[in-house]
């Protein structure tokens, strides 16, 4: 372990991000399990990109045999990236029904943007200020985790993220009306600048803002707000997308908003490198006049046999059902728990968040100490939110009811420990 994190250090540099103190070296995964290097068997509560669980056979075969059949650009036709194109647009409504793939989210969302750029002629976006939306130069002005070096663009607008323990407008009633204020505020600064206006990006269930606790009615005010300021309304499905809400395939559909451009990414394939950006047919031909786009590994026909192999998985073993069952009693049986630790249980779907405070301050140092505590008990999974004091499970789908007795008796037993 010591000798390969030295040589880790020294071929990919210093700050390079590990989970937990001691970091896990993996070997190997199966279904909703991995196992480290001396045997130790772990239940993966953190990863939702292998969405229809590690390995999974169907996909790896699917991978197998199309890169020992073809595999190049899509300058050339091929079938692939067609018929998958049509089986996936046709997830969506409202006119959604065109794609540009690619390989990251950090690039379909970096896409979507200039995508608002072209339709508009404006430069300004909108995001909250609690955010992440990946790691191309013009996605990193919306994201959180590190402001930009000199700071954030003059077009970047960052609002404040609703919240569940201290909602926006003092209530959660007034919460989202006060959203769709800051929101127009923001657009009002925007044009004053003369920037302008171009369009909002958001997770619809507010992944790394904390999963907060929202009606689904919540982000019609915003929605209305964008629209009439003839923006485009931008959603990352990356973490909500394929079907994790339970209730819907996508979060945009359950929070009943009509959004312009939708980015997904690291589920769709299963962890093969694949991602797309979904829009209206006049949104596309704006881009691609305003922009010389083009992605040589995106849409390449292994990168669509995964993501088509992926999307039989989720169709054919039921897991949209799956986590609206699953996630329903991960989220009941969570609401059950008693500790003077935990502030709130949320979840959507299969994706279960628990904020812990003490006295009203937010406990990130016990936040940390549970998710360490956890893994040494088998269980991974992470932490989230503006403090990093949310507590997030985002199992692959597959996840039984027996999994999550095991979580919640696990955590159980920590939170005894906890002062």
């Amino acid at each position: 372990m010591t000798d390969l994190l030295a040589r880790r250090v020294s071929v990919l540099g210093p700050n390079m991000p590990t989970f937990y103190n001691i970091p896990l070296h993996l070997i190997r995964g199966e279904g909703v399990h991995v196992w480290d290097d001396t045997g130790k068997k772990y239940l993966d509560c953190y990863n939702n990109v292998p969405h229809v669980g590690h390995c999974h056979p169907k996909v790896v075969e699917a991978i197998t045999k199309q890169a020992q059949m073809l595999n190049t650009h899509t300058r050339y036709l091929h079938e692939g990236i067609v018929t998958y194109a049509e089986r996936l647009t046709a997830k969506f409504d409202h006119d959604l029904d065109q794609l540009i793939m690619v390989c990251s989210g950090s690039e379909a969302n970096d896409i979507a943007i200039r995508m608002a750029h072209a339709a508009t002629g404006k430069t300004g976006i909108i995001s909250t200020d609690n955010t992440y939306h990946g790691n191309t130069h013009l996605v990193t002005q919306l994201s959180s985790r590190k402001p930009p070096i000199g700071g954030y663009a003059p077009f970047v607008k960052r609002v404040p993220s609703p919240d569940t323990l201290r909602p926006l407008g003092g209530s959660l009633e007034a919460q989202g009306k006060a959203f769709a204020a800051e929101i127009q505020k923001a657009i009002d600064e925007l044009n004053a600048n003369g920037h302008g206006f171009a369009g909002m990006m958001l997770c619809p269930v507010f992944a790394n803002e904390g999963l907060h606790d929202l009606d689904a009615s919540f982000l019609k005010p915003a929605a209305d707000v964008v629209r009439r300021a003839n923006g485009l309304l931008l959603c990352d499905e990356v973490q909500p997308g394929f079907g994790r809400c339970g209730s819907h395939w996508w979060g945009h559909d359950r929070m009943q908003i009509k959004p312009d451009v939708v980015t997904v990414g690291k589920p769709m394939a299963n962890g093969h490198p694949v991602a797309a950006v979904i829009t209206r047919p006049d949104i596309m031909a704006g881009f691609r006049n305003a922009f010389g786009y083009f992605n040589t590994f995106g849409g390449n026909p292994v990168s669509c046999a995964a993501a088509s192999a992926t999307l039989d998985v989720i169709e054919n073993d039921n897991l949209v059902e799956n986590a609206n069952t699953v996630g329903t009693y991960f989220a009941d049986q969570m609401s059950q728990l008693s500790h003077p630790i935990i502030a709130s249980t949320r979840g959507v779907g299969l994706f279960i968040a628990v904020e812990v405070e003490i006295d009203g301050t937010p406990a990130t140092t016990e936040a940390a100490l549970i998710v360490e505590n956890m893994k040494d008990k088998g269980i991974l999974m992470g932490r989230t939110g503006r403090n990093a004091n949310t507590l997030k499970f985002r199992p692959p789908l597959p996840f039984e009811k027996g999994h999550v007795d095991q979580v919640i008796e696990t955590l159980d037993s920590i939170l005894d420990t906890i002062g």
